[in-house]
Protein backbone atom coordinates (compact mmCIF):
# COMPACT_ATOMS: atom_id res chain seq x y z
CA UNK A 1 0.00 0.00 0.00
CA UNK A 2 1.15 3.68 -0.51
CA UNK A 3 1.76 6.18 1.74
CA UNK A 4 0.72 9.75 1.46
CA UNK A 5 -0.10 12.75 3.18
CA UNK A 6 -3.35 12.88 5.29
CA UNK A 7 -5.24 16.14 3.22
CA UNK A 8 -4.13 13.53 0.03
CA UNK A 9 -5.76 10.85 1.96
CA UNK A 10 -9.17 12.66 2.64
CA UNK A 11 -9.29 13.54 -0.87
CA UNK A 12 -8.53 10.22 -2.23
CA UNK A 13 -10.91 8.97 0.24
CA UNK A 14 -14.20 11.78 -0.96
CA UNK A 15 -13.68 14.51 1.28
CA UNK A 16 -13.61 17.20 -0.87
CA UNK A 17 -11.53 18.90 -2.63
CA UNK A 18 -7.12 19.16 -1.69
CA UNK A 19 -7.91 22.93 -0.25
CA UNK A 20 -10.70 21.70 1.79
CA UNK A 21 -9.03 18.70 3.16
CA UNK A 22 -6.03 20.39 4.12
CA UNK A 23 -8.33 22.60 6.05
CA UNK A 24 -10.23 19.96 7.87
CA UNK A 25 -6.64 18.41 8.95
CA UNK A 26 -5.85 21.99 9.81
CA UNK A 27 -8.44 22.19 12.15
CA UNK A 28 -7.75 19.31 14.07
CA UNK A 29 -11.12 17.30 12.12
CA UNK A 30 -9.00 14.46 11.80
CA UNK A 31 -7.20 11.88 14.44
CA UNK A 32 -5.31 8.46 13.70
CA UNK A 33 -5.27 6.66 17.14
CA UNK A 34 -7.74 8.53 19.11
CA UNK A 35 -4.51 11.07 19.03
CA UNK A 36 -5.95 14.71 16.32
CA UNK A 37 -3.07 14.39 13.19
CA UNK A 38 -2.65 18.46 12.55
CA UNK A 39 0.50 17.29 10.34
CA UNK A 40 -0.09 18.15 6.55
CA UNK A 41 3.47 17.32 5.53
CA UNK A 42 4.35 13.69 6.59
CA UNK A 43 3.81 10.67 4.53
CA UNK A 44 0.98 8.15 6.11
CA UNK A 45 1.25 4.39 5.63
CA UNK A 46 -2.11 3.89 4.10
CA UNK A 47 -1.99 -0.39 4.87
CA UNK A 48 -5.03 -0.65 7.26
CA UNK A 49 -5.38 2.46 7.84
CA UNK A 50 -8.43 3.85 10.10
CA UNK A 51 -8.98 7.39 10.94
CA UNK A 52 -11.83 9.70 12.65
CA UNK A 53 -13.04 12.55 10.52
CA UNK A 54 -15.83 14.53 12.93
CA UNK A 55 -16.03 11.24 15.38
CA UNK A 56 -16.68 9.02 12.57
CA UNK A 57 -14.37 6.47 11.95
CA UNK A 58 -13.18 5.65 8.29
CA UNK A 59 -11.28 2.92 6.89
CA UNK A 60 -8.69 3.99 4.09
CA UNK A 61 -9.88 2.11 0.75
CA UNK A 62 -8.30 2.58 -2.66
CA UNK A 63 -11.22 1.52 -4.46
CA UNK A 64 -14.37 0.61 -3.32
CA UNK A 65 -16.94 -2.23 -4.02
CA UNK A 66 -20.17 -1.71 -3.34
CA UNK A 67 -23.09 -3.80 -3.46
CA UNK A 68 -26.76 -1.82 -2.84
CA UNK A 69 -30.26 -3.44 -2.82
CA UNK A 70 -31.52 -0.82 -5.18
CA UNK A 71 -35.17 0.23 -4.57
CA UNK A 72 -37.41 0.97 -7.44
CA UNK A 73 -38.21 4.57 -8.84
CA UNK A 74 -33.76 5.24 -9.14
CA UNK A 75 -32.16 5.22 -12.30
CA UNK A 76 -29.03 4.28 -12.88
CA UNK A 77 -27.12 6.98 -13.80
CA UNK A 78 -25.38 10.08 -12.78
CA UNK A 79 -26.89 12.41 -14.54
CA UNK A 80 -30.76 10.87 -13.82
CA UNK A 81 -33.83 12.12 -16.33
CA UNK A 82 -36.96 11.54 -14.44
CA UNK A 83 -36.07 9.76 -10.68
CA UNK A 84 -33.38 10.26 -8.29
CA UNK A 85 -29.94 8.69 -9.03
CA UNK A 86 -28.78 5.51 -6.92
CA UNK A 87 -26.08 7.42 -5.95
CA UNK A 88 -28.42 9.65 -3.37
CA UNK A 89 -28.78 6.24 -1.60
CA UNK A 90 -24.48 6.31 -0.66
CA UNK A 91 -22.88 8.55 1.49
CA UNK A 92 -21.98 11.67 -0.27
CA UNK A 93 -18.21 11.17 -0.71
CA UNK A 94 -18.59 8.48 -3.11
CA UNK A 95 -20.06 10.91 -5.51
CA UNK A 96 -16.81 12.89 -4.46
CA UNK A 97 -14.48 9.84 -5.61
CA UNK A 98 -16.41 8.78 -8.68
CA UNK A 99 -18.62 5.95 -7.74
CA UNK A 100 -20.50 4.72 -10.25
CA UNK A 101 -22.94 1.51 -11.31
CA UNK A 102 -21.48 -1.55 -12.99
CA UNK A 103 -24.19 -2.20 -15.60
CA UNK A 104 -27.74 -0.37 -15.13
CA UNK A 105 -31.30 -1.93 -13.78
CA UNK A 106 -34.24 -0.34 -15.10
CA UNK A 107 -35.57 2.33 -12.78
CA UNK A 108 -38.20 0.21 -11.93
CA UNK A 109 -36.18 -2.70 -11.37
CA UNK A 110 -35.04 -3.84 -8.08
CA UNK A 111 -32.16 -5.87 -6.29
CA UNK A 112 -28.44 -6.47 -6.30
CA UNK A 113 -26.69 -3.45 -7.87
CA UNK A 114 -22.69 -3.33 -7.59
CA UNK A 115 -20.89 0.03 -7.58
CA UNK A 116 -17.72 0.97 -7.57
CA UNK A 117 -14.71 3.54 -8.22
CA UNK A 118 -12.51 1.04 -10.19
CA UNK A 119 -12.47 1.06 -13.80
CA UNK A 120 -10.75 -1.52 -14.81
CA UNK A 121 -13.27 -3.90 -12.56
CA UNK A 122 -16.15 -1.84 -13.89
CA UNK A 123 -15.02 -2.97 -17.48
CA UNK A 124 -14.46 -6.39 -16.37
CA UNK A 125 -17.44 -6.85 -14.56
CA UNK A 126 -19.70 -5.26 -18.02
CA UNK A 127 -18.08 -6.59 -20.43
CA UNK A 128 -19.84 -9.24 -22.51
CA UNK A 129 -17.10 -11.66 -23.00
CA UNK A 130 -17.86 -12.49 -19.37
CA UNK A 131 -20.71 -14.51 -19.63
CA UNK A 132 -21.33 -13.76 -15.67
CA UNK A 133 -24.80 -15.45 -14.63
CA UNK A 134 -27.52 -13.13 -13.64
CA UNK A 135 -30.46 -14.17 -11.43
CA UNK A 136 -34.03 -12.56 -11.67
CA UNK A 137 -37.11 -12.97 -10.35
CA UNK A 138 -39.40 -11.73 -12.37
CA UNK A 139 -43.51 -11.64 -11.42
CA UNK A 140 -45.73 -11.96 -14.70
CA UNK A 141 -48.90 -10.15 -15.37
CA UNK A 142 -50.78 -13.63 -16.56
CA UNK A 143 -49.72 -17.12 -14.87
CA UNK A 144 -46.74 -18.80 -15.67
CA UNK A 145 -46.94 -22.04 -18.15
CA UNK A 146 -44.85 -24.80 -19.45
CA UNK A 147 -45.11 -23.39 -22.51
CA UNK A 148 -43.53 -19.99 -21.68
CA UNK A 149 -40.46 -21.35 -19.41
CA UNK A 150 -39.60 -23.66 -22.59
CA UNK A 151 -40.25 -20.74 -24.88
CA UNK A 152 -37.53 -18.45 -23.11
CA UNK A 153 -35.32 -21.19 -22.65
CA UNK A 154 -35.66 -22.38 -26.11
CA UNK A 155 -35.07 -18.36 -27.07
CA UNK A 156 -37.48 -15.76 -28.36
CA UNK A 157 -37.03 -13.69 -31.35
CA UNK A 158 -36.81 -9.81 -30.53
CA UNK A 159 -36.90 -7.22 -33.21
CA UNK A 160 -33.37 -6.01 -32.69
CA UNK A 161 -31.41 -8.99 -32.14
CA UNK A 162 -30.32 -10.90 -35.27
CA UNK A 163 -30.71 -14.12 -33.42
CA UNK A 164 -33.28 -15.33 -31.08
CA UNK A 165 -32.23 -14.95 -27.54
CA UNK A 166 -32.63 -17.34 -24.60
CA UNK A 167 -32.32 -18.02 -21.18
CA UNK A 168 -29.64 -20.11 -19.63
CA UNK A 169 -31.99 -21.37 -16.84
CA UNK A 170 -35.67 -20.81 -16.18
CA UNK A 171 -38.05 -22.31 -13.82
CA UNK A 172 -41.68 -21.65 -12.68
CA UNK A 173 -41.84 -21.32 -8.66
CA UNK A 174 -45.37 -19.32 -8.36
CA UNK A 175 -48.00 -19.38 -10.43
CA UNK A 176 -47.00 -16.06 -11.12
CA UNK A 177 -43.30 -15.88 -10.57
CA UNK A 178 -40.54 -17.69 -12.46
CA UNK A 179 -36.40 -17.40 -12.20
CA UNK A 180 -34.47 -16.47 -14.86
CA UNK A 181 -30.45 -16.47 -15.24
CA UNK A 182 -29.16 -14.62 -18.51
CA UNK A 183 -25.97 -14.01 -19.25
CA UNK A 184 -26.12 -11.69 -21.92
CA UNK A 185 -27.62 -8.92 -20.20
CA UNK A 186 -29.45 -6.81 -23.05
CA UNK A 187 -31.27 -3.74 -23.41
CA UNK A 188 -34.60 -4.33 -21.24
CA UNK A 189 -34.43 -8.15 -21.83
CA UNK A 190 -36.00 -10.13 -19.54
CA UNK A 191 -39.03 -8.06 -19.89
CA UNK A 192 -38.92 -7.92 -24.05
CA UNK A 193 -38.47 -12.00 -23.90
CA UNK A 194 -41.61 -11.97 -21.90
CA UNK A 195 -43.55 -10.04 -24.17
CA UNK A 196 -41.98 -12.09 -27.41
CA UNK A 197 -43.35 -15.13 -25.49
CA UNK A 198 -46.88 -13.43 -25.09
CA UNK A 199 -47.06 -12.53 -21.31
CA UNK A 200 -46.07 -9.43 -19.36
CA UNK A 201 -43.21 -8.16 -16.61
CA UNK A 202 -45.30 -6.44 -13.59
CA UNK A 203 -41.96 -6.54 -11.35
CA UNK A 204 -38.66 -7.48 -11.68
CA UNK A 205 -35.42 -7.87 -9.20
CA UNK A 206 -32.35 -9.01 -9.73
CA UNK A 207 -31.55 -11.90 -7.05
CA UNK A 208 -27.71 -12.73 -7.73
CA UNK A 209 -25.00 -11.57 -9.96
CA UNK A 210 -22.40 -15.00 -10.28
CA UNK A 211 -22.52 -16.71 -7.23
CA UNK A 212 -23.00 -13.52 -4.88
CA UNK A 213 -26.75 -13.99 -3.50
CA UNK A 214 -28.85 -10.47 -2.70
CA UNK A 215 -30.27 -12.56 0.38
CA UNK A 216 -26.75 -13.48 1.85
CA UNK A 217 -26.18 -9.99 2.18
CA UNK A 218 -29.18 -8.96 4.57
CA UNK A 219 -29.61 -5.28 3.23
CA UNK A 220 -32.90 -3.91 3.49
CA UNK A 221 -34.28 -2.07 0.21
CA UNK A 222 -32.18 1.08 -0.41
CA UNK A 223 -29.84 -0.07 2.21
CA UNK A 224 -25.59 -1.23 0.82
CA UNK A 225 -22.43 -2.57 2.08
CA UNK A 226 -19.06 -2.84 1.30
CA UNK A 227 -18.07 -6.27 -0.63
CA UNK A 228 -15.42 -8.36 0.87
CA UNK A 229 -12.80 -10.14 -0.69
CA UNK A 230 -14.61 -13.55 -0.28
CA UNK A 231 -18.15 -11.71 -1.70
CA UNK A 232 -15.73 -10.35 -4.44
CA UNK A 233 -14.92 -14.13 -5.45
CA UNK A 234 -18.35 -14.85 -5.72
CA UNK A 235 -19.00 -12.89 -8.96
CA UNK A 236 -16.90 -14.69 -11.08
CA UNK A 237 -19.84 -17.80 -10.73
CA UNK A 238 -17.75 -20.36 -9.11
Amino acid sequence: MKKLTLDRILQSQGFGTRKYCQQLVAEGAVSIAGTPFTDTKSKIDTTDLAFHLFNTEWVYREHVYIALNKPADYECSRKPSHHPGVLTLLPEQFSWRDVQPVGRLDHDTTGLLLLSDDGAFIHAQSSPKRHVPKLYLATTHSPVTTELVNMLLGGVKLHDEPAPLAATTCRQIGEFQLEIVLEQGKYHQVKRMLAAAGNHCDALQRVAIGSLMLADLNLAMGAWCYLSETQMALLSGS
